[in-house]
């Protein structure tokens, strides 16, 4: 126990997380199994993580943003956020090393303590950027969470509509609260695995359908048509790859961290191959009908295949509940001081406080669709994009600290020089498209949705019932 300790405070050995390696000859099949399905840390795990929490229930929005900015602009758009959002998560990877080596220099030990994004930008730049840190990470994956329960009530509407979206919003609440029970992103390894299978499925199932289907009578693809359509459409893809506010816990639930580099990279490229062709399928076969229709869902006739892919993405919306979730535990546990205690039972009765103003705020806000895109722009573009960017710039701002940096760039980006050149565009970028446009767009079609819907609403973009 003496050598373990002392290993897993040497700087950069990241092995606190396998103190209980030495009793697996001992450990009986049940216990195995349970290891196998339960307890990840592997570079495998994370990946599986990253992808299945990145694409989620936005997959079914996605066809509504290429109808809002038309297939070409789609398209570039998803490349292009795809590639910013994977830079942007190599950065906050890197915080993450240079934070957690510089602490176990000091001796740290992080056993039964889960590091998050704030205390990184604490620990690195200090108590302003912790707090702003803290409020953006923590409002975007409040509205995150509550994206997803607004997901689950407008899916299973598509298969029982013999209760209205906010009804199953109440139940769906109460399911999703659950996840209070799930210890931390370690035990996500059989969820994040079979996510990605159930959002495989739903994309190739929109893909596949969509053609069968055919282009409906007399379809128009007119999009992009004005300034606020097209903004909002891109802020929705901004939002779909800024699922990395929760890298920090992903990282830290893996067993080696430093092999986090490119992981986010390869679960975007994989995303990739599931948005774009379901996108532009299912704008090909119903153009603008996907204007007043946010689910993709909505408009392809009920077969066994569509209640299976309606099915299969409530279970994965409930996975990214808890991922969305988990992190907000971790801050609610700090702040009452239970976050280190081994009673599981205790930790999860404290988180429960954290549900109720999601649950509340799904039924204030059910507008699926355009409440991805107002996340997008006044609390992604912050929290994934130019938080992380700045952060960088001024960790390494100095000569010394780009001299001492646990991890330095790479020479085929140009090094520091090449490092800074893209931190600058990405803040500019986003602060301009992203916060400025994308905020004024989104924010005057939320607006709309109230307007025209009320808050409250009991089921948003229902169709009539027949009598």
């Amino acid at each position: 126990m003496a050598s373990e300790k002392i290993e897993t405070i040497i700087a950069g050995s990241y092995l606190e997380m396998e103190r209980e390696e030495g009793s697996d000859s001992k450990a009986s099949t049940k216990s195995k199994l349970s290891t196998f399905l339960w307890h990840g840390g592997s570079a495998y795990d994370a990946w599986f993580s990253c992808a299945s929490n990145q694409v989620a229930q936005v997959l079914l929005t996605l066809p509504y943003s290429f109808s809002q900015l038309g297939l070409l602009s789609g398209i570039l758009f998803q490349l292009f956020y795809g590639l910013m959002g994977s830079w942007t998560a190599y950065l906050i990877s890197l915080l993450y090393v240079e934070y957690r080596t510089r602490k176990e220099r000091e001796k740290a030990d992080f056993r039964n303590h889960v590091i998050q994004w704030f205390e990184v930008l604490d620990g690195l730049l200090g108590k302003h950027w912790r707090n702003l840190g803290l409020f953006f990470n923590c409002t975007f994956l409040l509205f995150g969470s509550v994206i997803q329960l607004i997901a689950c009530a407008s899916n299973i509407y598509y298969i029982n509509d013999n209760l209205d979206k906010r009804t199953w919003t109440y139940i769906f609440g109460a399911c999703c609260a659950t996840t209070v029970f799930i210890p931390s992103f370690h035990n996500y390894r059989i969820w994040s695995f079979l996510g990605l299978i159930m959002t495989t499925y739903t994309a190739w199932y929109l893909t596949i359908a969509s053609l069968i289907h055919g282009q409906v009578e007399g379809v128009k693809h007119s999009g992009p048509t004005t300034m606020v359509l097209y903004f909002t459409g891109a802020t929705n893809i901004l939002y779909t790859f800024g699922g990395h506010a929760v890298t920090v816990e992903i990282m830290h639930a893996m067993w080696k961290p430093q092999k986090f580099k490119m992981i986010y990279l390869m679960a975007t490229l994989y995303v990739l191959t599931l948005t774009l062709p379901s996108a532009s399928a299912v704008y090909w076969a119903f153009g603008d009908a996907l204007l007043t229709h946010s689910n993709a869902l909505a408009l392809l006739p009920r077969t066994r295949f569509r209640d299976s892919a309606v099915v299969l993405m409530l279970i994965h919306q409930f996975i990214t509940f808890g991922f969305a979730c988990t992190p907000l535990y971790f801050v609610w546990e700090k702040f009452l001081r239970v976050h280190e205690t081994k009673s599981m039972l205790k930790r999860a009765l404290a988180r429960l406080p954290v549900v109720i103003p999601i649950w509340f705020l799904a039924i204030i806000f059910p507008f699926f669709g355009p409440i991805n895109s107002t996340v997008g722009s006044l609390l992604v573009s912050f929290t994934v994009y130019i938080i992380p960017a700045l952060a960088h710039m001024v960790t390494f701002a100095s000569p010394q600290a780009r001299e001492n940096a646990v991890e330095k760039p790479p020479s085929f980006l140009g090094g520091w020089a090449g490092s800074y050149t893209m931190n600058i565009f990405v803040v500019v970028w986003v602060a301009i498209v992203g916060f400025g446009f994308g905020g004024w767009a989104s924010m005057l079609n939320f607006i709309h949705q109230v307007d025209t819907f009320g808050l409250f609403t009991k089921c948003y973009q229902c169709p009539p019932h027949k009598a």
